[in-house]
C-alpha cells in the first residue's frame, strides 16, 4: 500500500512539473524555497498579503492507520505577526474522525533574509474537538509552546532547531478520569537546496508525550524518527507557488521498527 502511494505521488508530481514547463516564468531572482519543511518548524513567517495551505498525510508500513494534517497561514497584517489554524484527521481502528485543532499565534521575533537566519517563537491553543474514547483527542483545552530557530550556514545550506513543550491541565483518560499531562518536543533538520527547485532533506524529531490511562493516573510515550525526503517549488505566472515533497521517516531508539512514507503538498499564493 505505501509503495503503491509512493508511485501515485511520484506520478503527481511528475505532471504537476510538466504542467510547471509550460505555465511557469523562467525568472532567475526567485526568492529561495523556505517555509516548507515536513516534521520540523522553519522560523520564517508569511509574507504579507501571503497565505499557505499545507497538507502532510503521514502513512504507517502496513497502511491500516494513517494521519493527515491541513494547516492554514496567514499574517497578521505583516510578517512579524502569523495567525494558523492545524486540524488533524486520524484514521485508527478503522475509525477515522477529526483530532484536536491547534489555532497558532507566532512572533517574528529575529529574520535576516539575506542569511536565512530567523527566530520565531509559537504559541498554541488546543481545542477538544477529538474523540477520547477513539484516541483522537483529550477532551480538555491544551496550552502549546515552541521555538523555531533557523540558521543559514551556506546560500545553499540551511538548519532549523525547534524545542517546545504542551501542557494539558485536564486530560480525560478513555475509560473515565482526568489528570494533568506534559509533553516535550525536539528537532532539527538540515536543508540541501541543490537547486532553487529542488531541495533535499533530513529532519530530526523526539518527543516525549503524557496519556491520561485513569484519574489522576498518566503514562509517557516517547518516539523518535529521522526522516530524508525531499521538496520542489513549481512557480505560475498567476503568483501561485506549489511545493509538493516526500519523505520517508524512519524510527530508531523507542521508535526502532517502524516506518512510515509522508506526503506533503503546499499551495502558497498572494491575496
Amino acid at each position: 500500500m505505501i509503495r503503491r502511494s509512493a508511485l501515485v505521488l511520484a506520478a503527481l508530481a511528475l505532471s504537476v512539473a510538466t504542467a510547471h514547463s509550460q505555465a511557469a516564468i523562467p525568472t532567475p531572482s526567485k526568492p529561495p524555497v523556505r517555509d516548507n519543511s515536513f516534521l520540523i518548524e522553519e522560523a520564517y513567517n508569511q509574507e504579507a498579503r501571503v497565505v499557505q495551505h499545507i497538507s502532510v498525510l503521514s502513512l504507517t508500513r502496513r497502511a491500516s492507520d494513517w494521519e493527515y494534517g491541513f494547516t492554514q497561514e496567514w499574517p497578521a497584517g505583516s510578517q512579524r505577526h502569523q495567525l494558523s489554524v492545524t486540524v488533524p484527521v486520524v484514521h485508527v481502528a478503522d475509525a477515522t474522525g477529526v483530532g484536536d485543532v491547534a489555532v497558532n499565534y507566532r512572533y517574528q521575533l529575529a529574520f535576516d533574509d539575506a542569511t536565512g537566519n530567523a527566530l520565531a517563537p509559537r504559541v498554541s491553543l488546543v481545542l477538544p474537538t477529538g474523540d477520547v474514547e477513539r484516541g483522537r483527542g483529550t477532551s480538555s483545552l491544551g496550552l502549546q509552546v515552541n521555538l523555531p530557530a533557523s540558521w543559514g550556514l551556506h546560500e545553499t545550506f540551511v538548519t532549523h532547531w525547534n524545542l517546545g513543550g504542551a501542557w494539558t491541565p485536564s486530560a480525560r483518560a478513555p475509560g473515565g478520569g482526568r489528570v494533568a499531562t506534559r509533553d516535550l518536543t525536539a528537532g532539527a533538520s538540515a536543508i540541501w537546496m541543490a537547486k532553487r527547485e529542488l531541495n533535499f532533506m533530513l529532519e530530526v524529531v523526539w518527543a516525549r508525550e503524557e496519556l491520561a490511562v485513569a484519574a489522576d493516573t498518566r503514562a509517557a510515550e516517547e518516539s523518535a524518527w529521522v526522516s530524508p525526503g525531499l521538496r520542489a517549488a513549481i512557480d505560475f505566472a498567476s503568483g501561485l507557488q506549489i511545493v509538493p515533497g516526500l519523505a520517508f521517516p524512519i524510527g530508531f531508539g523507542p521508535s526502532d521498527g517502524e516506518r512510515r512514507v509522508l506526503a506533503y503538498l503546499s499551495f502558497e499564493h498572494g491575496f
